[in-house]
């Protein structure tokens, strides 16, 4: 199917000032189309999630692991890389598309699956496709759209956390390339991915500054996996730990230019974090719906849970909250595509986006009684869920600290 691509609009620029009647209504009408299309393409996602991906998820959820092949079904059906050219494998639509997904997904309950597609779909293939010298990008993206190579990307590490200047990974040049020695803790499809984005100390004394990427082949000798780590919830994403030993990676693997990583990964974290907000959205909704159907459905003494006030009050206010949600998310999106969305905005964003999530699933949870602490129904998954939102691409405290140095500066 082909999609109408929304193309970012030069900073400051008003489209609308001085165009004649007939041009704004052919704007419009071109806008209007774009929706349909876009409505036709969410209809789609929706039909390829419950027949590819709905029959099995409670097995996948027990097993602790998405199928390999799952990622080849999705890249079937155009799902992995609808914002690459097609020229890489992809469908020249715009990152609204892919982040459609990452919502569309969020909302039937796949919070598992949501988390890996944003890694491998949403943050993995834009730094290769931002980053990537050509000869890079024509080895893994078209591989990457089709669901041949899982992606992953590989930045805490045991000691370090969200400190990713203190990270101890190094990568030593030699003559063969680079040899990389060190340790990482939850990755992301880290048991399956084919190809891991590496941040490493290439100069262990300059601090963040001496951090480059590097795009490891999971194949070389060197590489190793951990046991799967079992986490409350997003059971059916692994989430693993990594390690590399003498692992020797060619010149050509390094990923943009040495020492410039930090600067990369603060480049490309605004489009992590809309995907981390897409996710609380499209879950906040999917929660709200299963309520909504289970409040009318389920009676006590004598009424329905709906007509009780503090039921109908309680998701009166889920609805209001995601709407106001959704408004700051849309704005977010077109400061993005103008290039004009600043680290403080991702940070305001991911931060209230996460939490709202984490509260509204909470008291949706509480309407269904003891019933929503039973894993028979399916707000207790998308409680659960939810509750890595606050943690993953940055943690609420650093959103907070993130937010106050800009009004505050930092502290002394």
């Amino acid at each position: 199917m082909a999609l109408m691509v929304n193309r970012p609009v030069a900073p400051g620029k008003n489209n609308n000032k001085g165009l004649s009647m007939n041009t704004q209504m052919h704007n419009l009408n071109h806008e209007a189309a774009e929706d349909e299309d876009r409505a036709l393409f969410q209809e789609m996602v929706r039909r390829i999630l419950q027949q590819e991906v709905a029959p099995d998820y409670e097995e996948w959820e027990a097993a602790h692991q998405l199928p390999r092949e799952v990622w080849c079904k999705l890249g079937e059906a155009g799902l992995l890389g609808v914002d690459l050219p097609e020229a890489l494998g992809g469908s020249g639509a715009g990152v609204e598309i892919c982040l459609m997904i990452c919502e569309e997904i969020s909302r039937q309950g796949f919070g598992g699956l949501a988390s890996g597609y944003n890694i491998h779909a949403n943050i993995v293939i834009p730094y290769l496709l931002h980053l990537g010298s050509d000869a890079q990008q024509q080895h893994w993206l078209p591989r990457m759209a089709s669901g041949e190579v899982l992606g992953a990307i590989a930045m805490t590490e045991p000691g370090a956390g969200s400190d990713l200047a203190a990270m101890r990974t190094t990568a030593e040049k030699v003559e063969s390339g680079w040899k990389l020695n060190g340790t990482k803790v939850f990755i992301t499809n880290g048991q399956l991915a084919d190809m891991v984005i590496v941040c490493a100390k290439t100069d262990p004394t300059a601090g963040a500054r001496g951090v480059s990427l590097f795009l490891v082949d999971t194949r070389l000798p060197g590489f190793s996996r951990g046991k799967s780590i079992r986490k409350i919830g997003q059971h059916a994403s692994d989430t693993a730990e990594l390690f590399f030993d003498d692992l020797i990676v060619p010149d050509e693997a390094l990923l943009g230019e040495a020492g410039q990583g930090f600067a990369y990964l603060m480049q490309e974290l605004p489009r992590e974090r809309l995907g981390v907000a897409a996710q609380a959205l499209g879950a906040i909704e999917g929660a709200m719906q299963l309520t909504l159907e289970y409040v009318q459905e389920r009676h006590a003494f004598g009424q329905r849970i709906a007509d009780f006030q503090n039921s109908r009050f309680t998701l009166a206010q889920v609805r209001a909250e995601l709407e106001m949600g959704r408004a700051y998310f849309n704005q977010c999106l077109q400061r993005y595509r103008a290039g004009q969305m600043s680290p403080v905005d991702a940070a305001t964003l991911k931060l209230m986006l996460s939490e709202m999530q984490c509260s509204s699933i909470d008291r949706c949870l509480q309407l269904f009684g003891g019933y929503g602490y039973t894993l028979e129904y399916p707000i207790s998954r998308f409680y659960v869920d939810a509750r890595i939102q606050t943690i993953y691409a940055g943690t609420s405290e650093i959103m907070k600290e993130v937010i106050a140095r800009d009004m505050l500066g930092r502290v002394a």
